[in-house]
């Protein structure tokens, strides 16, 4: 069977406006059958990300007008594809980036989009995997380029992008320095990572640690800490910016921050200090679409061929039911959890 022969009704949850993580609403909604090149996905799992957290306040930076469903990304099973989607992909599990509407029991996705999953990895570890071990492996490793022996600096080193990107970094034999709280720094050394204070000096504690300065560096805060990021640069190092969490809360136009963080970064590399600067936007490949699906598909894949050999562990800080989806947010935004808040099926659906 192609598509269901009875419309699915989806569990969403839906973001109406700037609200608080309470103020998330809890719907049901029937879903259209998938289209010729498109199927349904039964969602197992979808992550609470950083830009969640940041669409709430209204501050992503291409987010849609709300209402809307959450969601940057998932893992499900194929329930039901198209007609000209093969028929085989019914019953696989797969993942998704979405950008929105992951937080949702089903959902109807283009076929082109998948990424297969290996049946070894659990729905919520491999979730941990998606937008997370994409953005590090690609900063990693397409735009850093960091090799064996030489040493990074990881901001935010116990959450969900630190904490795989220390892991790839140190199976790749690359040493690590990472930034957390004193009550993470025990995570983070356990991952291979050494750990700073980043309440203290962090400059101060890194250049004692790399006197001549790091690599790269992997920079999600922005605001006035990205001068220190550059400045701990080794010559031909590369600061990678892939956020700006310390402005989350500030008032005013929410994309002012990311313009100043642009135009500050283009500067840097008009300077002849043989050092680069690049902002990570996971979705600034998708004017060519087809590149752009195929670095998704072998990307993922090489992360969780990592995942599959123990390579990688998964950093799953909680499992919470997508009807308690504000508290899943909640705790995502506390800062007291190491990984990823994963949500998952209520216990009846």
């Amino acid at each position: 069977m192609t598509i269901p022969t009875q419309p699915v009704t989806a569990v969403q949850i839906i973001l109406p406006g700037q609200v608080e993580p309470d103020g998330l609403l809890v719907t049901k909604r029937p879903l259209q059958a998938p289209g010729p090149d498109q199927v349904l996905v039964r969602v197992e799992a979808s992550g609470v990300s950083f830009a969640e957290q940041q669409m709430r306040r209204g501050k992503y930076y291409d987010q849609p007008p709300f209402p809307f469903v959450p969601g940057y990304d998932l893992v499900g099973t194929v329930t039901a594809a198209g007609s000209a989607v093969d028929q085989a992909l019914i019953g696989r599990r797969v993942a998704a980036l979405t950008k929105v509407g992951g937080w949702s029991s089903h959902i109807v996705l283009d076929a082109a989009d998948l990424v297969p999953v290996p049946s070894a990895l659990d729905p919520a570890e491999a979730e941990t995997f998606v937008v997370n071990g994409i953005t590090a492996w690609q900063m990693l490793y397409r735009i850093a380029k960091v090799k064996r022996g030489q040493t990074i600096l990881v901001h935010g080193a116990n959450g969900g992008v630190g904490s795989t990107l220390v892991q790839l970094a140190r199976a790749a034999g690359i040493r690590v320095i990472g930034t957390a709280s004193a009550r993470n720094a025990a995570a983070v050394e356990a991952l291979g990572a050494t750990a700073v204070d980043y309440r203290g000096d962090v400059a101060q504690q890194v250049r004692a640690l790399a006197p001549e300065g790091v690599d790269a560096v992997f920079d999600h805060v922005g605001g006035p800490g990205i001068y220190d990021s550059f400045g701990l640069l080794a010559p031909h190092g590369t600061l990678v910016s892939y956020g700006t969490a310390s402005t989350k809360d500030d008032t005013g136009n929410s994309r002012l921050p990311v313009l100043k963080l642009f135009g500050q970064l283009m500067l840097w590399n008009t300077l002849p200090n043989k050092r680069n600067a690049h902002f990570y936007n996971i979705w600034a490949g998708k004017r060519n679409l087809t590149r752009f699906r195929n670095h998704l598909t072998e990307d993922l894949a090489a992360v969780f061929d990592l995942a599959v050999n123990g390579t990688l562990r998964a950093q799953v800080a909680a499992r919470i039911p997508l009807s308690q989806a504000a508290r899943a947010l909640e705790l995502a935004e506390s800062g007291t959890v190491t990984g990823k808040v994963v949500i998952v099926p209520d216990p009846q659906s």
